[in-house]
């Protein structure tokens, strides 16, 4: 049995859940969140918890009620509070600028790169070289900062790229004569 799986998922007060069918549905005050369940798993709303059970013993099943326990607390989660990423631009000249639904970058090429801002997705950019990235679909804030910092990876060398606020870049020396 997943040990995952086990735990209970707590419901804020302000969150509400609808299961119809092979449909989980999550309302809460930032937005609205569904997604299919599948057939091995069930889950059981019990006064103010969630709990995911899987439906037989097999490996596949067990591998699917820890995995689905997960899925739902992140999107209980982003409904609820929301998620959020923060990027950082190093580099001489590289800037930022969100405008309504795009995002202008400045990153050393020969042109700028317009970045199209997807559904659900709100960015904002306090200074011109930090990026904030908020959103109450978790996978979709990660895989838009990812796709932004795709453009310009921070190097070895100097570190100039687009780098998470939290992450660390290990410097290599540069070759002596």
């Amino acid at each position: 049995m997943s040990r995952v799986s086990n735990n209970p998922i707590s419901i804020p007060e302000n969150v509400e859940i609808l299961l119809s069918g092979q449909d989980i549905k999550i309302k809460g005050p930032l937005g609205i969140l569904e997604y299919p369940l599948v057939c091995e798993i069930s889950v059981n709303q019990i006064d103010g918890f969630l709990k995911i059970k899987a439906n037989s013993n097999s490996q596949h099943a067990n591998a699917l009620s820890g995995t689905f326990r997960a899925l739902i607390a992140n999107m209980v989660h982003g409904v609820s509070k929301g998620f959020e990423k923060k990027l950082q631009l190093v580099g001489v000249g590289y800037k930022a600028q969100a405008n309504a639904n795009k995002l202008s970058l400045t990153l050393g090429f020969s042109h700028p790169i317009d970045f199209e801002i997807p559904n659900g997705i709100k960015i904002e950019t306090p200074s011109q070289t930090e990026i904030i990235i908020k959103g109450i679909d978790k996978q979709k804030v990660g895989q838009v900062s990812a796709d932004i910092r795709a453009y310009r990876k921070p190097e070895p060398y100097k570190g100039k790229g687009v780098r998470y606020s939290d992450e660390v870049i290990v410097l290599k020396e540069t070759k002596k004569k």
